[in-house]
């Protein structure tokens, strides 16, 4: 007789809102070229980050309508082959915001990975922007709910963080360094934007801690802001492991395409700790889940719950984690 295996997912977070499990790297693009480019760099490297296409920043001035109107094309693309394409629309103090928003949702809202909402300043604005999308996105006929991610760089976003992460669709809170330095009126030196200096004055030491730890209280994605030093692969690495290690963050911004190999080598779970838990998955699945002994450790629920998690980045980080796993918990039947 063949012995039902019990799947993690129902096994130790039935009933339980499912952690979103995205790529720990988010690459920005502002034009065709560029998001042509990312695309390319996406079959490149494996569908290990995300791109996100820029209406903000990235439109012309006057040629906002022809830049989201880009955005669905590239969207819709056969360019677009791994289907992890987001967009970032206009702030809500823009003309332009709910223009974005229409254009993108018609146009390619079965085929966005995410919408990025930049620059609140307090919960409202995002909670108006998010029913302005489902309404939107309701008319549009699309059957499912679009990811949402918002930029806390303002000190009324920072203020109001457990509100905005409570807001449906939600998945990611972004921290945003040069907005947020700039709102201090000098009070935090134009220094601290670059390198060592953002993880230890103290006022951003405590911003980043409280944004990962409202993200993560309420079930979504923290992720980190951009390293400037664009080209220095070192400098990108040692940002992104400091933001993983030391404050939480589960994903960085990539602004030039070195950072995204340093951002996703500096994330990644640790190779041997993957290992370990998938060992011990495998083992507790074939105890139906109950307490086990492995290589002298107790390990239980709690445990293996941490283990999923890991291997789940990992996997997603490009890490292989061996035919046996791979066919117990991926392999649809």
């Amino acid at each position: 007789m063949v012995q039902h295996l019990t799947d993690p997912r129902e096994a130790l977070f039935k009933g339980e809102k499912e952690f979103p499990v995205i790529p720990c790297c988010e690459h920005f693009a502002g034009n065709e070229k560029m998001i042509l480019k990312a695309f390319g760099f996406q079959e490149e490297k494996g569908p290990v980050f995300d791109i996100t296409q820029d209406c903000e920043d990235g439109a012309p001035q006057g040629k906002e309508k022809e830049h989201a109107e880009m955005i669905v094309r590239m969207t819709n693309s056969e360019e677009n082959k791994h289907k992890m394409a987001g967009a970032r629309v206009h702030d809500y103090t823009s003309a332009y915001w709910k223009q974005d928003v229409e254009i993108l949702v018609k146009g390619c809202g079965d085929q966005l990975s995410y919408l990025t909402i930049p620059k609140p300043t307090e919960a409202s604005q995002v909670e108006e922007m998010i029913q302005y999308i489902q309404s939107i996105s309701s008319k549009a006929g699309i059957d499912r709910e679009i990811p949402i991610h918002v930029l806390i760089e303002t000190h009324g976003a920072l203020r109001e963080a457990a509100k905005i992460a409570s807001l449906p669709w939600m998945q990611v809170l972004d921290f945003g360094l040069m907005d947020f330095i700039s709102g201090h009126h000098g009070a935090i030196p134009l220094a601290n934007m670059k390198g060592k200096n953002q993880f230890e004055h103290e006022l951003l030491r405590r911003a980043k801690a409280d944004l990962v730890a409202t993200a993560l209280a309420h079930g979504i994605v923290p992720a980190h802001n951009v390293t400037l030093d664009l080209k220095n692969y070192d400098q990108t690495h040692e940002d992104a492991h400091r933001a993983r290690y030391e404050f939480g963050f589960l994903r960085m911004w990539s602004i030039y395409p070195i950072q995204i190999d340093a951002i996703v080598d500096a994330m990644k779970p640790d190779h041997s700790e993957v290992e370990k838990g998938v060992q011990v998955l495998l083992k507790a699945q074939d105890a139906n889940w109950g307490p086990i002994q492995h290589d002298g450790e107790l390990h239980d629920r709690a445990t293996y719950r941490g283990f999923w998690s890991l291997i789940q980045q990992a996997r997603l980080a490009g890490t292989s984690i061996g035919d046996e796993a791979e066919k117990r918990w991926f392999c649809k039947s």
